[in-house]
Order: C-alpha cells, then sequence, then structure tokens
C-alpha cells in the first residue's frame, strides 16, 4: 500500500469517527436543560445565538482534538515507511515523579525523538516547565530531542510560549521546527511531501 493510501484511509478514519463523535453530542445536547440561557439573554445573546455557541464550541473541541490527532499520526507513518526500525517508546522522569514517564512520539533510528504537534496554542507557564523537563529527560537518555509543530499558534501569549520552547531547544542542542520549516524538515527527512499529500485529499473531500 503506498503512503498516500495509507494516509487517505487514516483520514477517512478520523473523518467518519469525528462526525459519529458530533452527531452523539448534538443528540445529547438536545436534550439538555438551557436553563442557563438565561444568563445569555442578559449579556445580549438571544437563545439562538447561544445555542448555535453552544453547539460549535462542542463541535470544535472535537475537531480541534481529531485534526491534531490525525495530522500526528500521519506525520508518524511517514517516519515509519521511511525508517523501517522508527517506533514510539517511553523513558523515565528522572527528575520528577509527575508524569513518571515521557513519551516519545517516534525514536528513528535509536537516535532522533521526535516531539510531534500540529499546533500547540497553550499559553500556560508551566507548559514550558513540563516541555524543558521532557527535552532534558530526552537528551539525558541520550536522544536527540526534535520537536515539529506543523501550524503556528495565532495569539500572542502562545506565540510568546513557542519563541521560548524554541530557545530552549537551540540552547541545548535539540532541533526545534515550526510552520513551513516543520513541513519542509519531514519532506526532507522522510522524501515524502506530506503537505502535497494531505492537501490533495482535501481538494478531494472538499
Amino acid at each position: 500500500m503506498s503512503i498516500e493510501e495509507q494516509i487517505t484511509i487514516l483520514a477517512k478514519k478520523y473523518s467518519d469517527n469525528l462526525a459519529v463523535k458530533t452527531t452523539q453530542r448534538m443528540e445529547e445536547m438536545a436534550a439538555d436543560n438551557n436553563e442557563h440561557y438565561v444568563l445569555y439573554n442578559v449579556l445580549g445573546v438571544s437563545d439562538d445565538e447561544g445555542s448555535a455557541i453552544d453547539l460549535y464550541q462542542n463541535k470544535g473541541r472535537f475537531l480541534y482534538k481529531y485534526a491534531g490527532s490525525f495530522l500526528e499520526e500521519a506525520a508518524i507513518i511517514c517516519l515509519k515507511h521511511a525508517y523501517a526500525d522508527a517506533e514510539t517508546v517511553k523513558i523515565p522522569n528522572t527528575t520528577g515523579s509527575r508524569p513518571k514517564t515521557f513519551e516519545i512520539d517516534c525514536l528513528v533510528n535509536k537516535q532522533d525523538a521526535f516531539e510531534i504537534k500540529w499546533r500547540d496554542a497553550t499559553t500556560d507557564g508551566d507548559h514550558i516547565n513540563k516541555e524543558h523537563t521532557r527535552m532534558r529527560e530526552v537528551a539525558n537518555a541520550g536522544y536527540n530531542p526534535i520537536r515539529l509543530m506543523f501550524f503556528n499558534p495565532l495569539r500572542g501569549q502562545a506565540i510568546k510560549i513557542q519563541k521560548k520552547l524554541e530557545l530552549l531547544y537551540s540552547k541545548e542542542g535539540g532541533q526545534y521546527y515550526a510552520g513551513e520549516n516543520a513541513w519542509t524538515f519531514i519532506k526532507n527527512y522522510t522524501k515524502i511531501d506530506l503537505l502535497k499529500i494531505i492537501n490533495s485529499i482535501a481538494v478531494n473531500e472538499s
């Protein structure tokens, strides 16, 4: 099976699962008690508009989760297609008790340890500490930390967080690729144009 076929099948799986989840949630919401709409009304939001907001907020949560999981899994498929020994592994957290282990999304050639994100929009400062600790543990285990984030965050605070993470990776010998650089890196590293494949699937589904 070609890499294009594998990723197309993966996309169909996530699309179908998303449709099931959103349909289930819509059915659940149809039976919800909407007493809280009175607060929406106080703030100048009508019942119809409040209902639409609640609906799309719930749909959005599922959409972000499935979009991220799909892209992250598609990137791993590319890595595993290009490198037979690529695998997901866990390493112990030797500097603290939480979490007990850190997961390497994909370890290639027993050396390159990939952390893969579709887009990291976190604004919590503690996120930096956790990611910094994870990166140090990966490096201390003898691996090369590589962070791929395919879409840059849009909000100022989240952008600042990513800039700090990029600096930390640079200072400690890791590699950080975001946005266009991430797409270019995985294309060069695997010889697979993941962005082209995804754009092709999107065109066929539109």
